[in-house]
């Protein structure tokens, strides 16, 4: 059994800043890829920033040079750096990542997602 935990979600003014996190736990042998999405009130779940296991890093083009993406995989943890909030930003961010389990004999890589955190930027 896998999770993802998120946390570090919350209301901040345009301008401010706020750090996600995102913890994988349960029986782990590889996390590949990871990575934030986020869905706006009546909009379709949309891809902000990914990183591969290798730290190659991809983002939105909505959030390039404002938001940075990291993981530390002694702590099978992926951050989101969120500078120079707006209120266009307001929405539930959801952690992804692939990771592979022992599944009988097998090792199997599945996709695996978040609760999600709530992002309210407003003043």
């Amino acid at each position: 059994q896998v999770q993802l935990v998120e946390s570090g979600g919350g209301l901040v003014q345009p301008g401010g800043s706020l750090r996600l996190s995102c913890a994988a736990s349960g029986s782990i042998v590889n996390i590949n890829d990871m990575g934030w999405y986020r869905q706006a009130p009546g909009k379709q779940r949309e891809l902000a920033a990914t990183i591969t296991r290798g730290g190659i890093t991809n983002y939105a083009d909505s959030v390039k040079g404002r938001f940075t993406i990291s993981r530390d995989d002694a702590k099978n943890t992926v951050y989101l750096q969120m500078n120079s909030l707006k209120p266009g930003d307001t929405a539930v961010y959801y952690c992804n990542a692939a990771i592979s389990t022992h599944e009988l004999w097998r090792i199997i890589e599945y996709d695996y997602w978040g609760q999600g955190t709530q992002v309210t930027v407003s003043s």
